[in-house]
């Protein structure tokens, strides 16, 4: 027997059982085809005083415990949300557990039964040749229990399709894509199984005024000729819902920017501020007065180099761009 190799490889596998019954052992016929599982446990148990353990619904279903299915809330906020924080309710549609049969998937007062086919094992195994071969018991769908006289309320499902409310703390400073995750909020496992989880998904809303970076602010602010020339101030709102005054030196140009220290959205889980930037840009007057395009041609013609640097300097480069005529 030693010196036949695929005797010698069932041996070193299940011992002298592998040859009981007619030299196929317990459920085996003589060419090893199948192998009767549970035959091999009550022999070893017998022979070699193996101590073997009934698990209901074995290979990691536990019953036919299952976890729940994670959910995906999708919930958008205003940046003023997003700047200050906010409590949230949300309204999830979810799986719950059944309270009448506290999610067995039982009838009250009655209980599921140790399948007899897999042994409560939720997996039935068979040997064909060398290769052992495994599935899901036909008998029970892999649950290792037969639920023979199943809840009224949930049709042996051990759930319920219920919504549920929950209370969600929005952090302040939260950006836009955050993903949020509510341990345990998702759907009720079968028959008793862990509970999934529940992801909140944010999207910050588009601003009318504001543009955001990270932490900080961008706003652009359109400052009329005469402001620009000769200096002057104005207000801007801020996110928190306050405003500050930025004051315009004479001479400035349109893309000129004025930063605004911890004015910005607060760092997330921090004590520190972004800042926000003030962007000016010089608006072109339009729709002229008689009286004010007289001005501004005499304007134009006291003008000089001092008046307009940059333009002279355009100008020259280009002359020079040309050779000089």
């Amino acid at each position: 027997m030693l010196k036949d190799p695929q005797k010698r490889a069932a041996y070193d596998r299940f011992g002298h059982a592998a040859f009981e019954n007619g030299g196929g052992g317990p459920g085996f016929s003589g060419d090893f085809s199948i192998l009767d599982v549970r035959h091999l446990r009550r022999h070893l148990r017998r022979v070699h005083g193996w101590r073997t353990s009934r698990r209901r619904g074995g290979g990691g279903r536990s019953g036919g415990r299952e976890r729940g299915a994670d959910l995906r809330y999708n919930m958008e906020i205003t940046l003023e949300e997003a700047f200050a924080g906010k409590t949230a309710e949300v309204h999830v549609p979810t799986k719950v557990a059944c309270e009448a049969c506290s999610g067995t998937g039982a009838k009250p007062g009655s209980h599921p039964k140790v399948c007899t086919t897999c042994d409560g094992h939720g997996r039935v195994r068979a040997a064909q040749g060398f290769f052992s071969i495994e599935r899901t018991c036909p008998t029970c769908q892999g649950r290792g229990e037969i639920i023979s006289d199943p809840c009224d309320k949930c049709a042996g499902s051990g759930r319920k399709t219920q919504e549920r409310t929950l209370s969600v703390n929005i952090p302040a400073g939260i950006e836009d894509g955050t993903r949020i995750r509510l341990s345990g909020e998702g759907e009720a496992g079968l028959r008793g199984g862990p509970t999934g989880d529940l992801y909140l998904f944010l999207s910050v809303k588009p601003h009318s005024l504001f543009q955001r970076e990270g932490a900080d602010i961008f706003c652009r602010v359109p400052i009329s000729l005469t402001t620009a020339a000769l200096g002057g101030q104005f207000d801007v709102p801020t996110v928190d819902g306050g405003k500050t005054r930025v004051k315009v030196p004479d001479g400035t140009q349109t893309g000129k920017q004025f930063r605004l220290k911890g004015k910005g959205m607060p760092v997330l889980r921090s004590s520190q501020m972004g800042d926000m930037y003030i962007q000016v840009v010089v608006e072109t007057p339009r729709n002229l007065s008689r009286r004010q395009r007289e001005l501004l041609e005499e304007f134009e013609k006291a003008s000089s180099e001092e008046t307009n640097p940059e333009s002279a300097g355009f100008f020259a480069r280009i002359r020079d761009f040309f050779g000089g005529t």
